[in-house]
């Protein structure tokens, strides 16, 4: 096996620039991530008001089926309905 040669010094330009750009990349993903954060969060506010409006639909849609299950059913053990059910 070749054995390597002792290591050569890093030019402290070269240094530098390699943590410039490790503290840049670090600076621009924070700022990133808060601007997708904020609009994510609306997103979610808007979706959580959507969700309210459908689950009070969907119980509703559940009451109406359960109703119409419920007299059919009546209906087939030949029960008579009541006026107001």
């Amino acid at each position: 096996m070749a054995s390597l040669g002792a290591p050569v010094r890093v030019s402290p330009l070269i240094k530098f620039g390699r943590w410039a750009a490790l503290l840049t990349g670090i600076v621009y993903g924070s700022s990133h991530f808060k601007t997708l954060q904020a609009r994510e969060n609306i997103i979610r506010e808007e979706e959580g008001k959507k969700a309210v409006i459908r689950n009070e639909q969907l119980a509703i849609e559940k009451q109406k089926l359960n109703r119409e299950g419920m007299i059919y059913l009546a209906q087939q053990a030949n029960v008579k309905v009541p006026p107001n059910f």
